[in-house]
């Protein structure tokens, strides 16, 4: 490996874990090696995933199980229940010590930083996978589909809770008051429902109103009678003239 550095491009993380990435030191198929800076001064080199690599479960598995034989599960976790995990040493030739790594969905190991002696690098080898060797000759070579996405594979950011602003605080405080008056709103019908005492005497109900019809009139004579004229009679209505009647005849008087 070139242990010659270059500087960070676009994309590149500013730290993994408690390591401060300063340089390129190498770019693989498979990832990059940065060149990192420990909180003791100490300087390290850095392995990570491609994008793509990190995307592949199996390509990610063998990167993981390079770390772990190298020694490499040391992620800071308290083992379970309390028990001393045990000190696991370097099982792989030539794989050098792992300082510190994360093998979650974008996992990276840190390893001493020593020019000419394989560094973080070391654990990309096994990612990638070639052809399988039969006797002299071997069969097709195999290209993983992940290889045209070289942007490196970084952890999520941190999810912080943002500060209240000034118009949600005064919706959570609107939401607070409403809450307290309805609480008390319902506690005085609660006092007024619960705290009235049986003893009290009830208002006397009135009696039911009972309508009885009354009858019609009753006539005190059956037969019917008429009713006197208020007009003059004729016979009254002039003087009386002397002489005949208008019905008596104008000749001469009878024999008789």
């Amino acid at each position: 490996m070139a242990n010659v550095a270059s500087p960070l491009q676009y994309g590149d993380p500013p730290r993994l874990g408690p390591f401060v990435v300063q340089a390129r030191l190498h770019q693989a198929p498979a990832g990059f090696v940065y060149l990192g800076q420990a909180s003791d001064g100490r300087a390290v080199s850095l392995a990570v995933l491609t994008r793509g690599a990190a995307f592949d479960a199996a390509a990610r598995e063998r990167f993981i199980t390079a770390i772990r034989g190298a020694g490499g599960e040391r992620s800071g976790r308290r083992p379970w229940f309390g028990r001393p995990g045990r000190q696991r040493t370097a099982v792989l030739d030539g794989a050098p010590e792992v300082l510190d790594s994360d093998l979650g969905s974008a996992p990276w190991v840190a390893a001493p930083y020593v020019p000419g002696e394989p560094g973080a690098e070391w654990f990309l080898n096994p990612v990638m996978v070639g052809g399988t060797l039969i006797g002299q000759a071997h069969g097709p070579d195999f290209v993983p589909y992940w290889l045209t996405d070289r942007a490196p594979a970084l952890p999520g950011p941190v999810t912080r809770r943002r500060p209240l602003t000034e118009t949600r605080r005064r919706v959570l405080m609107a939401a607070l008051a409403l809450a307290l008056l309805l609480a008390l709103v319902t506690a005085m019908l609660l006092l007024l429902v619960l705290g009235r005492s049986d003893s009290e005497p009830q208002p006397r109900q009135l009696p039911p109103t009972v309508f009885v019809p009354t009858p019609p009139p009753v006539p005190e004579t059956t037969e019917p009678r008429p009713s006197p004229s208020l007009s003059p009679s004729p016979t009254r209505s002039g003087p009386l003239t002397p002489g005949r009647s208008p019905g008596d005849d104008n000749g001469e008087e009878s024999p008789l």
